[in-house]
């Protein structure tokens, strides 16, 4: 293997990694030689690191120009992508380019070529086209989520990208999938397949399937007696249709239950606002489409109910893997009306929960979200914003939570008992010498 350029022991600590698992040395190892790489492995196991950091060891900061490019399938795992190449701290440049960001933003980032892109096959083909991606230097593409982006019908898309890219040379390609049909157009050859992709026995012994029976073809009685009665835990509740999401959010709230909602039709600022208001524990429960079936790191998510019956097998198993992730246990439950029935696909004993009525409501959340209408282009980041609530609004730091900053704005998690008081206090305050709007995120 080639001679590390970025200590690998010093990206992990930058990460707060200790160690890399048995995939990912293995993934080190296949990367960093001759030929191509299929990696498969289950969601939340870490394939990002298993990707990006063997393809560090490959850029060189001595050149100018793009040298690699990422294709995802979403927006949302483009951002992920981006945030955690920048914590390794490599001083390498990565840009990400997605429907529903700037274009005018992302051109501006293209013009100086970074050494790494990552974006959705749309938005990246879009930008090659008009010329603001300098693609003669890119060696090395990785396809994470591959089976995803095929699902989506982004096949057309991808191949104009793949065959834009003169010298290519090394292909990386991600699944969670293993029967996944790898296209001509990528040229894939002397590929070496990682198969990671656990037994089932090994995934069952992680995730309890359970369910619930609806006396109702409406389960929104039924949803909400549920919810009482798995109390305040980090749980994701899947719908079919966004319709559904937004009619059971609204019911949900209306009966006292702390949640949000996420789904394709939102807004770019309303997506974010609500992943991460449920990724800093603001709510609890988040209702959405099997949009957050794929690319959402979100720790701890305890149960995953699936109010609708999922379409298809596998978008069953994306579902579920948003909980019981590495080592974590986590519960599936499907609440099911008098003319439901249990898949096919779902074997094996299934416990029935009988919830009791008349509970107590879900204890509400401690935490707050605040929106600061400035991020990454006003040169403001996480220490910032931590200093300016310390010092502006008297906040102690135990009392700030998970901070997340964006281009243009911010979203910092403020204990709920003391946001009222901060607001007052940096009302007339400014950050990085410019005065900037502050509220509590809607």
């Amino acid at each position: 293997m080639q001679v590390q350029k970025y200590p690998v022991d010093t990206l992990l600590a930058n990460l707060k990694i200790k160690e890399m698992n048995e995939m990912q040395v293995a993934a080190m190892t296949a990367i960093g030689k001759g030929g191509d790489t299929v990696l498969l492995s289950a969601t939340g196991s870490g394939k990002t690191l298993a990707y990006l950091l063997p393809l560090v060891q490959l850029l060189d900061a001595g050149n100018k120009l793009t040298q690699a490019l990422i294709i995802v399938p979403s927006r949302e795992l483009a951002q992920q992508i981006e945030e955690v190449f920048k914590a390794m701290g490599t001083g390498l440049k990565i840009t990400a380019c997605y429907g529903g960001h700037l274009r005018q933003t992302e051109e501006n980032n293209l013009k100086q070529p970074p050494a790494l892109i990552v974006g959705t096959p749309g938005r990246l083909a879009d930008h090659i086209r008009r010329g603001n991606i300098t693609v003669g230097a890119i060696t090395t593409l990785v396809l994470d989520e591959y089976d995803k982006t095929l699902e989506l019908g982004f096949e057309e898309e991808m191949s104009f990208v793949v065959g834009s890219l003169p010298a290519l040379n090394k292909r990386v390609l991600t699944s969670a999938t293993e029967a996944v049909e790898v296209m001509d157009f990528l040229g894939m050859k002397e590929v070496t397949t990682l198969d990671y992709l656990p037994e089932e026995t090994t995934e069952e012994d992680r995730l309890e399937v359970k369910k619930v029976l609806s006396p109702g073809k409406d389960k929104t009685d039924t949803l909400f007696e549920l919810l009482c009665y798995i109390g305040n835990r980090p749980t994701i509740i899947f719908c079919n249709h966004r319709e559904a999401v937004e009619r059971t959010s609204a019911l949900m709230a209306k009966s006292g239950i702390v949640n949000t909602f996420y789904h394709g039709g939102m807004e770019q600022q309303e997506r974010d606002t609500a992943l991460c208001k449920f990724r800093n524990g603001t709510v609890d429960f988040l209702v959405t489409t099997d949009l957050a079936a794929r690319g959402l790191d979100i720790p701890n998510i305890r149960y995953i109910i699936h109010y609708h019956l999922p379409l298809t097998p596998d978008s069953y198993t994306h579902r579920n893997g948003r909980t019981a992730r590495m080592d974590a246990t986590g519960t599936a439950i499907l609440i099911l009306s008098p003319e439901e029935q249990l898949p096919e696909y779902i074997t094996g004993e299934v416990e029935e929960i009988v919830p009791e009525a008349d509970q107590k409501l879900p204890a509400p959340p401690q935490w707050s979200t605040l929106f600061i209408a400035a991020g990454k282009k006003d040169k403001v980041n996480k220490v910032d914003i931590v200093g300016f609530l310390a010092q502006k609004g008297m906040l102690k730091k135990e009392d700030i939570g998970l901070i997340d900053v964006k281009d243009f704005f911010s979203f910092v998690a403020v204990r709920k008992s003391k946001v009222g008081q901060a607001l007052q206090l940096v009302k007339n305050e400014k950050i990085k010498n410019k005065k900037v709007m502050i509220a509590v995120a809607k």
